[in-house]
């Protein structure tokens, strides 16, 4: 709900507000692949199964929605409903044939499955997909029950309410904008995390929690574990798929760029840096990863120099000229970076992380909450 205030600490016009996040955009985007790395997380972080091809989902998801709203409504519930309809169906077929093998194999099965997607969607489905240019909503488009004026092209909505609305407020030197489309998708990541608690909480997540201690010495107990690593994988494409039809609700544009290799490999950064196995730790995940897609690559060597404008001119260009292979394009490299140390340092995530620093804060108190003792007692 807060969102918009709490992304936008800084006012408009000042040199930090190119740090602000509360743009309608973006915090959609925080939300979508929110839900994404949470679906992800089911299957990665209680089974240890590691898919290096849940984009398909993403993208099946996400064709299912577009055809939807071409089809038959612009009301973005029938498209999300089908969008993880399909990507569960799918995922049914992918998990059938590749949770036959575990480890490595299995890693690499789920990647072959997601770039045969991409690739017949990219060239053999053209008249479906729309191949390399993607599909959208046109003027020639007419979905049965739009009721569109001819030459009008529809819009996604929400039972009449246009996910593009929006409202601005004005306090002094700052702006919050209120986006429609963003506060339909937070209510559906809150719902999705939610469910995802239960999830793992249940007897169900408890035996997905046995597959990833001992698979082997779970059988010999006499369960079979088929059954749920594969419901584990499903539930986890109907996640991706949702994540898919609320892109498309957001900005009813597709293409088969959403299936491509880089996209599955950014859920498994998402996750693994927010904390694997955690409930949270995904969304974190996700959030700064997006983050930096979006706000450091956008800093360029204008921006550098407006801040760094105060020391000499020799020192402005050397300290400007260390800092820009980090930012703009090269944020990949400080992504990277930030990877690498979690991985070393902080195993279990940000969430761990979080945990250390709470615990130091926690001592310090109990340290100054003791009295000290006099030489008398």
């Amino acid at each position: 709900m807060l969102a918009p205030f709490i992304l936008n600490p800084f006012p408009e016009g000042s040199g930090m507000a190119q740090f602000n996040a509360g743009y309608p955009d973006l915090m959609q985007r925080f939300v979508i692949f929110g839900i994404f790395a949470i679906g992800f997380n089911i299957l990665f972080g209680l089974t240890g199964y590691l898919s290096f091809g849940h984009a398909a989902f993403l993208g099946v998801g996400s064709y299912a929605a577009i055809w939807m709203m071409k089809l038959v409504t612009l009301n973005i519930i029938p498209a999300i409903i089908l969008s993880i309809i399909f990507a569960g169906l799918f995922a049914l077929l992918v998990g059938f044939i590749c949770l036959r093998r575990s480890g490595i194999y299995f890693s690499i099965l789920t990647l072959a499955f997601a770039q045969m997607s991409y690739a017949l969607a990219y060239s053999v489905l053209t008249p479906i997909t729309g191949g390399e240019t993607g599909l959208q909503i046109k003027a020639t488009d007419r979905p049965i029950l739009s009721g569109l004026e001819p030459g009008e092209i529809g819009r996604a909505n929400f039972f009449g309410i246009d996910m593009r609305t929006s409202y601005e407020l004005s306090l002094g030197d700052w702006l919050f904008t209120f986006n429609a489309g963003y506060y339909i998708a937070a209510v559906v990541m809150l719902l999705s995390f939610y469910l995802s608690i239960r999830i793992f909480r249940s007897p169900f997540g408890m035996m997905l929690r046995a597959v990833k201690s001992n698979q082997q010495r779970m059988s010999y107990t006499g369960l079979n574990s088929k059954p749920y690593t594969l419901a584990a994988f499903v539930i986890s494409g109907m996640y991706a798929g949702l994540a898919g039809g609320l892109m498309v609700a957001m900005d009813t544009q597709v293409g088969p760029e959403r299936m491509f290799w880089t996209a599955s490999g950014e859920v498994v950064l998402m996750a693994i840096l927010g904390g694997v196995g955690t409930l949270i730790g995904p969304v974190l995940g996700a959030g700064m990863i997006k983050y930096m897609e979006n706000i450091i690559s956008k800093i360029n060597e204008t921006i550098l120099h407006q801040w760094f404008a105060f020391l000499p001119d020799g020192l402005e260009d050397f300290v400007v000229s260390m800092i820009y292979p980090f930012i703009g394009k090269g944020w990949h490299l400080t992504l990277g970076i930030v990877f690498m140390l979690v991985v070393i340092f902080l195993p279990g995530g940000l969430v761990e992380g979080g945990q250390k620093i709470a615990g130091l804060f926690r001592r310090k108190a109990k340290t100054d909450d003791t009295p000290s003792k006099t030489p008398a007692e």
